[in-house]
């Protein structure tokens, strides 16, 4: 089985490539994968896999020069699987190039790409899985000549070892970072809001619940996890501005991406994600949930069709900041009892990846 993708840096696709290629080499499977390289190679070869160094997914005419090897690999294969654009396109025309039989191919929609021509590609595979309800949805609705008999919904998730349930409040956990932080202090509530340094996450939306929330009397305090990146200065310094005009410098910290999430979670009340664009999924939800806090966010794309299922008090009409702070007040006056399980798992992916491989096979 053979998975392509542009590089092994990081992110969702990246993740789920390398997971998938865990459970086929768990079972005894031969499992490639083909890209430019990046720093989750070691991890893959540590899995077993294999890897074939190609830049498929560079965006320039000479990635057609990679068309003869490509395709030559994919000839040995009885699967191809495309996680992105041009790498899709790439095993396209490789495929339309064998003789006699040739590897089922299919494609993974992980977001909810612009539409075009270029993006039409992904609606070729036999399969086409699609992380979300909203991300199927999507797809059907901008490519209505797709055939909806081809795509079938595989949620990501996660391995909840990995996000073990944690006491609330953990007061441990809280006065660690209290005392790494000064801002985090304090004996109110912490609202975490993970997220890169892009206005996209929805920084200001954050920052306008805290302060609504302290007009209210409530001595929160607000946690930017991630938002501290390289290359993102001006939009830091636009989000301390806004800090210091609303007073609010001491109780919100923007802070560097961490490797302990889980801990990060343990030690808030609240986790916000409040993304001004609709994801495709929204992992942090199930995280979050997992560990055992209440998430608060926009009622849009992937976030709002995990909150509708598994938290609704939490969804909130995208952008209403009235609604937003009462429902935070609200959540943390009276925490809900959440979930003490949820299906969005790890191993619940694999497995619906594999029987999926399966069937085209059988």
């Amino acid at each position: 089985m053979i998975q392509l993708l542009p590089a092994l840096e990081a992110g969702g696709v990246e993740r789920s490539t390398l997971e998938i290629a865990a459970a086929l080499v768990a079972r005894g499977d031969r499992a490639i994968v083909v890209s430019a390289g990046g720093r989750l190679l070691p991890a893959l070869q540590a899995l077993g896999a294999e890897h074939v160094t190609l830049e498929i997914g560079r965006k320039s005419p000479l990635v057609l020069r990679h068309l003869g090897a490509l395709r030559k690999l994919l000839a040995q294969a009885d699967i191809v699987h495309a996680r992105s654009r041009l790498p899709a396109w790439m095993a396209w025309l490789a495929l339309r190039g064998l003789r006699g039989a040739r590897p089922h191919f299919v494609t993974t929609a992980h977001g909810l790409n612009s539409v075009s021509r270029y993006s039409a590609i992904m609606t070729r595979g036999e399969r086409v899985i699609c992380v979300s309800n909203t991300v199927k949805a999507y797809w059907l609705q901008h490519y209505p000549n797709a055939d909806p008999a081809r795509f079938t919904v595989i949620p990501r998730g996660i391995d909840p070892a990995l996000f073990p349930h944690a006491l609330h409040p953990d007061t441990e956990a809280r006065a660690r970072l209290a005392q790494q932080y000064s801002q985090l202090g304090g004996q109110g509530p912490l609202l975490l809001l993970p997220g890169r340094g892009t206005r996209l996450k929805g920084h200001a939306d954050a920052i306008t619940l805290l302060e609504g929330l302290r007009e209210r009397g409530i001595d929160a305090r607000l946690w930017m996890l991630g938002a501290r990146q390289r290359g993102r200065e001006a939009y830091l310094q636009e989000l301390q501005q806004q800090l210091q005009g609303k007073g609010l410098q001491d109780y919100a910290l923007l802070a560097e991406p961490t490797s302990t999430m889980p801990q990060a979670y343990a030690a808030s009340d609240l986790v916000l994600q409040l993304s001004r664009k609709p994801e495709a999924f929204g992992r942090t939800v199930i995280e979050a949930l997992s560990v055992g806090r209440p998430v608060l966010g926009w009622a849009h794309g992937g976030v709002g069709e995990l909150l509708a299922e598994l938290l609704p008090k939490g969804a909130i009409p995208a952008f209403d900041q009235e609604q937003l702070a009462a429902a935070a007040q609200a959540l943390l006056a009276s925490p809900p009892s959440l979930p003490q399980a949820q299906p969005y798992t790890l191993r619940a992916m694999q497995e619906a990846t594999l029987m999926l491989y399966d069937t085209l096979e059988s």
